[in-house]
């Protein structure tokens, strides 16, 4: 495992910051955070974070850390009673870091991760300190997954103040999922509703973060749902805030930012490989999306990288 890293701390010289998570972990990476979100007043603190290949040593965190592997490489390991781990985490896992445990990484490519700190304190008055009480390395949470993925998707689009209610909304909502007890190991949470289950509803949602060039009707989602596609509509945007049609097309969209940032691929290819009736539709869906064009975005993203 890489040397820890160190602190020292001298009594009698001046007060020194105070380490919280995300100073820990710029810290370590030698960057802020991509994108910022909460208050560490309110006990909560939303960070994404894309580093690079290396392998990282992660000082003891004061604060437990629920991590959502968005996007990159799926290679990332963990040191485990002194190796690294034959698991490695892929995007769609969640991991749990505990408050007090030093951590190692290994990253083999890109890394594009979200992290939500949770107040110890908080924890506390939940009575839920156990569940965060140790390691949990590259697990199945399709909830906490679609959730951390559906409050990017907004925070990347074009600015609307009735986007920002939205965000707080699934905020609230992965907040509260994860306080009600993240599921155990292989054994996605499931929870009734009227007749059938939300395990089934991620289901889909999870096919369509997995394969958002795919088709995708209406009549497919249902059936995979086990309920008719008008009810279903009902459901999805009752849970979601979005009908199925602009769920996938964020998808699409999302998974557009991610090649137009990452590959060379000419945008006649990206946009028949994602699923696109024409170019020229991808370009207006994209600029509507993200607020410029294709063009205009991967040159900012290769400037900035």
């Amino acid at each position: 495992m890489p040397k820890q890293l160190e602190r020292e701390k001298d009594a009698s010289a001046p007060a020194q910051k105070v380490w919280d998570n995300k100073a820990i972990i710029c810290d370590v990476l030698g960057r802020p955070p991509e994108m910022e979100l909460g208050s560490l007043g309110d006990g909560w603190s939303l960070c994404r974070w894309r580093q690079f290949v290396g392998s990282y040593a992660l000082p003891p965190v004061p604060d437990p850390i629920f991590i959502v592997h968005i996007a990159g490489k799926p290679r990332v390991k963990t040191w485990e009673r002194g190796s690294w781990t034959e698991t490695h985490s892929i995007p769609g896992c969640a991991t749990i870091v505990p408050a007090g445990m030093p951590t190692g990484w290994l990253v083999d490519g890109e890394l594009d991760v979200v992290t939500l700190s949770v107040s110890s304190e908080v924890l506390k008055t939940a009575s839920l300190s156990d569940q965060f009480s140790k390691m949990r390395f590259a697990f199945t949470d399709p909830l906490g997954v679609a959730l951390t993925r559906q409050i990017l998707a907004e925070l990347y689009a074009p600015h609307a103040d009735e986007r920002e209610a939205y965000v707080s909304a699934m905020v609230g909502a992965l907040k509260a999922h994860i306080l009600s007890g993240v599921p155990a190991q292989g054994k996605p949470l499931e929870i009734p509703t009227s007749d059938f289950s939300a395990y089934r509803l991620h289901k889909v949602m999870n096919a369509i973060l997995d394969h958002p060039e795919h088709e995708h009707s209406l009549e497919q989602m249902a059936a995979t749902a086990g309920v008719t596609p008008s009810h279903f509509c009902r459901v999805f945007k009752k849970a979601t805030g979005i009908s199925p049609h602009q769920y996938v097309m964020k998808a699409r969209l999302d998974r557009a930012q991610h090649l137009l940032a990452q590959t060379d691929m000419t945008l006649a290819a990206l946009s028949e490989s994602l699923g696109f009736t024409s170019q020229s539709h991808f370009s207006r869906a994209f600029r509507a999306y993200a607020g410029r064009t294709p063009s205009d975005f991967r040159q900012h993203e290769q400037t900035i990288q």
